[in-house]
């Protein structure tokens, strides 16, 4: 590939297609420097009674981790034990997969308490301008 036609675009909206042309890309390069590739999604969605999604639990496990990337519900249904009842569902999945620990992160505005509830710890922090840090970096071991 020649650098001289080499052009950065810059976007607001990512495409679908622009993130899978760039996971391929990494994809490669794990490929080329790891035996195995082993990332599999999860996803635990709830559904309301016209079976539209309206929250859940997105994560993916990988190399013997597994990483709740989003978990939210509307106002209406927090508090009711819907959130435990995802975090059970996602830690029984990291289990299946032989996964020796779960890792998240959330911000001082969300759900700490709540994770720390769940058995996780924090092993990371970030600072940063408040209400929105710090940002802390959990995880749950499972072995």
């Amino acid at each position: 590939m020649d650098m001289e036609n080499i052009a950065i675009r810059l976007t607001h909206l990512p495409s679908a297609e622009d993130r899978a042309a760039v996971l391929e890309v990494l994809r490669q390069f794990t490929r080329e420097s790891v035996p195995t590739l082993d990332n599999q999604d999860f996803g635990a969605l709830v559904a309301d009674p016209d079976n539209r999604i309206v929250g859940g639990l997105v994560g993916s496990s990988r190399w013997g981790g597994f990483h709740i990337e989003m978990i939210a519900l509307p106002a209406i249904l927090r508090g009711r034990g819907l959130g435990s009842k995802l975090l059970v569902l996602a830690e029984e999945e990291a289990r299946r997969r032989e996964c020796s620990h779960m890792l998240l992160d959330t911000q001082a505005f969300q759900a700490k308490p709540f994770y720390e509830r769940h058995g996780f710890n924090v092993f990371g922090q970030l600072n940063g301008p408040p209400p929105y840090y710090p940002r802390f970096f959990m995880q749950k071991a499972l072995l």
